[in-house]
């Protein structure tokens, strides 16, 4: 794959992997802070994409490993939801319909553009302006990859966000199903919901019974075990935000008096304090995907790092 004028070696090569014919998944190591994945399918009208990236240099990347495939254009653009290292290099697929959920409009131009953050090592954004999905729905449309059959489908209550969306290819049993599964890294609720992320991952993902599952970030997997995993943290961070609600502690301190165990393992870890901000509020009453503070849970996440900003390599 080429990446020609654009460093995207560090922390790890993008890997392009054909999961069915004509059906690929991009791969961004190491699939921390806005460095996700995408993907793409390959029809005789152009291309469908899952997702863009972060940063313009890997956006650009992206589209170049979509050229060593094919010379058609990508047609369509398919956000699996509205955060921007998924979201934030849209503008740089001109010819695409840019689909999504009808809350990840919103909460796309809610966001804005990309812009210096002061929670995170900023990575250089390049020229990128906001670009959110104006072809929207609700609970699910298809899109047709000449004869192959497409199926985006809402997951049905706020989880990883208030506007994740499945890409189901039942055809070739293989499933996009966004930040939704963190394959090796620690899953974050702060602007969706733990039980939410609980309900979708058994309501939604694991009844399609897929073969293979290209994840927001980390690597594809073609077994059970990352759902699992990440249903074992979300009860995790359920269980501890009822406990450290009941000892009248903060998400921070909660956090801060918790023993990761294998999760400790994880990159991300400060995430564990967004999570219980989220899952206290949905204990006080808050509904799923319902506002709080989220720069007071960022700047507590700062302050569990140590004060440091956190890690961003994109």
């Amino acid at each position: 794959m080429s990446s020609a004028g654009y460093d995207i070696t560090h922390p790890g090569r993008p890997e392009l992997q054909e999961v069915a014919d004509g059906v690929f998944a991009y791969v961004q190591p190491d699939g921390t802070w806005w460095i996700n994945n995408t993907g793409f399918l390959v029809g005789p009208q152009g291309v469908v994409s899952v997702d863009s990236c972060s940063t313009e240099r890997r956006t650009r990347a992206y589209r170049e490993a979509i050229a060593t495939v094919t010379t058609a254009p990508v047609r369509t653009l398919v956000n699996t939801h509205h955060h921007g290292d998924h979201t934030f290099g849209n503008c740089l697929f001109p010819t695409a319909t840019i689909v999504g959920h009808e809350r990840a409009r919103e909460e796309a131009i809610a966001f804005g553009a990309p812009r210096p953050l002061p929670y995170w090592d900023h990575p250089d954004w390049g020229e990128l302006t906001l670009d959110p999905p104006f072809l929207t729905f609700t609970d699910e449309i298809a899109v047709h990859v000449g004869d192959l059959r497409v199926e985006l489908k809402y997951v049905g209550t706020p989880a990883h966000t208030t506007n994740d969306v499945l890409v189901w290819v039942p055809e070739h049993s293989v499933l996009y199903c966004g930040d939704l599964v963190f394959n090796g890294g620690t899953p974050f609720l702060l602007m969706g919901s733990v039980n939410g992320a609980i309900e979708a991952l058994e309501k939604a993902v694991r009844p399609l019974g897929a073969g293979t599952i290209v994840p927001g970030h980390g690597p594809v997997f073609t077994d059970d075990a990352p759902v699992q995993a990440t249903l074992d943290y979300l009860r995790f961070v359920a269980d501890l935000a009822v406990r450290g609600k009941e000892a009248g502690v903060s998400p921070l301190d909660a956090a801060r008096d918790t023993d990761l165990g294998r999760f400790a393992e994880w990159p991300d870890s400060e995430r564990i304090v967004g999570n219980l901000h989220r899952a206290y509020a949905e204990l006080d009453g808050t509904p799923r995907g319902g506002p709080i503070d989220i720069f007071a849970a960022l700047g507590d996440m700062v302050t569990y790092n140590g004060g440091a900003p956190l890690s961003c390599s994109a």
